[in-house]
């Protein structure tokens, strides 16, 4: 059985996979604009989450799993600092949250590293 750990980290990244498939053009608004196919990438990054998310809940994969859960968060990070950069264009989120997103990307990491990629 997966530990409480994993299993949450499943569920968030699944959860957040799938909502970009929900809603893209949500998604695709906070791509930087120097970023080419928003929508493409907003896909990509969600099959990705999504994919991530179901690979951690198994033994066999989960390293690599976590890896690529590090490396979609570390993917995008640019995303977090073009809100924290642009509050106005995301007048709907406070602008002290948009720039705690930022150390709380390495806060996710850090839980990634630690749940799925320690030996």
């Amino acid at each position: 059985m997966p530990s409480l750990s994993i299993l949450a980290l499943a569920a968030m990244f699944t959860a957040a996979g799938i909502a970009h498939f929900i809603w893209p053009a949500m998604f695709a608004r906070i791509v930087p604009p120097y970023l080419p196919a928003p929508m493409a990438l907003v896909y990509i990054s969600g099959a990705f989450e999504i994919a991530g998310g179901i690979g951690v809940l198994f033994p066999q994969v989960r390293f690599w799993a976590g890896w690529g859960l590090i490396l979609l968060l570390l993917a995008v990070f640019p995303a977090n600092i073009h809100m924290a950069l642009n509050p106005e264009a995301f007048s709907r989120i406070p602008g002290w949250s948009l720039w705690a997103r930022l150390p709380l990307q390495f806060v996710l990491i850090a839980w990634v590293y630690v749940a799925a990629c320690r030996p």
